[in-house]
């Protein structure tokens, strides 16, 4: 078991949050690699693959409340008849939205369901919008019902001996190490955990870098109506060029689409294409 949660202060706004839950994932991730000095191919983000149970509910962002489970081992249960109170009142100490990330112990073979009709119920009702769990979850249509989202490894039909083991304390999942309280921000894609330092600049970088795209690098591959292929590659250049001398006037590096080289030469003439 955990000792007794210390109070906890979220640094951003409810109308942040909800702001940033009207973009995906990748959209999100696209605003902190540029503000972040994490490796942005090895950090951040889940390594290995999940799957969204709910993807018609959107996306779900939300600070992490975390616990370990073993629902292989009858022991636990046993020792700590009193976790599970224990634990719900670590969840009900946090302000919300709260996104519950459960590392199982007997992945990446989960024999027992953390979540169900009831548990989801009973954490929607604490504040909490869903859950990352490198585990099983099950009574699925149930859990939509509630409104609870869930990312996980994978479905089961029992819970076996799930129980709390300990919480409040950094988990691994899906090759990501989350902290407590961690910014999180998840959808069918997978999801990032925000290092605190990021959080503040993170609403700000994905609106631009948002706007941005659709000034340049989109509207230039959409609008090709009436262009000739040198037309439309030239079009895309130079729209490419555009947004990395814009997102280089903001950021550190001119971003996806700024790391575009020169133009290459044109291909010999029928390179490419189907020969009569």
């Amino acid at each position: 078991m955990s000792t007794a949660p210390q109070p906890v202060t979220h640094h951003l706004p409810l109308s942040d949050l909800l702001e940033l839950r009207r973009w995906n994932t990748p959209t999100i991730y696209n605003g902190w690699e540029r503000i972040t000095a994490h490796p942005i191919a090895t950090t951040g983000f889940n390594r290995e693959p999940l799957t969204d149970f709910m993807p018609e509910m959107g996306a779900m962002v939300g600070y992490a409340a975390t616990v370990v489970i073993e629902p292989s081992n009858p022991a636990h249960a046993a020792a700590a008849p009193g976790a599970w109170a224990a634990y719900r009142r670590y969840i009900a100490s946090l302000p919300g939205p709260t996104i519950v990330v459960v590392q199982d112990l007997d992945r990446p073979h989960a024999v027992g369901a953390f979540w169900g009709e009831v548990n989801s119920g009973i954490h929607r009702a604490l504040g909490c919008v869903g859950t990352i769990i490198d585990g099983a979850i099950r009574d699925l249509d149930d859990m939509k019902a509630v409104g609870f989202k869930a990312l996980a490894r994978q479905l089961a039909v029992g819970h076996a001996h799930s129980t709390p083991l300990r919480w409040g304390c950094p988990v691994a999942v899906f090759g990501r190490t989350v902290l407590p309280d961690q910014l999180i921000h998840a959808d069918k894609h997978g999801f990032v955990a925000i290092p605190r330092e990021d959080e503040a600049r993170l609403l700000g970088a994905a609106r631009y870098l948002d706007s941005l795209e659709c000034r340049t690098v989109i509207p230039a591959s959409r609008d090709t109506a009436g262009q000739t292929r040198a037309q439309l590659l030239a079009t895309i250049d130079a729209a490419c060029v555009r947004y990395g001398a814009e997102a280089a006037t903001r950021f550190r590096s001119g971003g996806e689409w700024g790391r575009e080289p020169a133009a290459a030469p044109a291909a010999a003439p029928g390179a490419g294409e189907a020969q009569s």
